[in-house]
């Protein structure tokens, strides 16, 4: 497994997954669900920062400009809603994400997220073949199995 955080760049080849989901006033899930993937051939990349300068207008730009493009590079996205915060933009991530076909999606939502059901029926709607677990257990074996070969990735 290769590790990048954000702002570090990454453009390389191989399979990466982008770890989206709930940031700020959450639990680190990233490090639950990289550890689980540690054992695997992929670039994690992770926007989720040790030092995030929360006083510093810049550094949300910068944050924001780097998640948008390494969104787009990612070859799958993992998206977790923790209870915590409704991450209203992850949902905004979701939305976008849920329309490249090409780009595989794993999603979960922990069972007390608020928006659990609108985040299940609106992939129903988009996405049918992403089911939509709840726990990082389940997620990180979704991705198991897509990295085996298990999976195809979705078109």
């Amino acid at each position: 497994m290769t590790y990048v955080e954000a702002l570090t760049e990454y453009d390389g080849p191989g399979p990466s997954i982008f770890l989206a989901g709930g940031i700020s006033g959450t639990f680190d899930w990233q490090a639950d669900v990289i550890a689980r993937l540690a054992d695997l051939p992929l670039v994690l990349l992770n926007p989720r920062r040790r030092n995030f300068p929360m006083d510093d207008p810049s550094a949300a730009h910068a944050q924001i400009a780097w998640e948008f493009r390494h969104l787009q590079r990612a070859t799958a996205v993992l998206f977790w809603f923790p209870p915590e915060t409704l991450c209203p933009i992850a949902l905004y991530e979701l939305g976008g994400r849920a329309q490249i076909r090409e780009q595989p999606l794993f999603v979960g939502t922990h069972p007390d997220y608020a928006r659990r059901l609108d985040v299940e029926v609106q992939l129903k709607q988009a996405r049918p073949e992403v089911a939509v677990v709840s726990t990082t257990e389940a997620l990180a074996g979704q991705v198991r199995a897509w990295a085996a070969g298990r999976l195809k990735p979705q078109e």
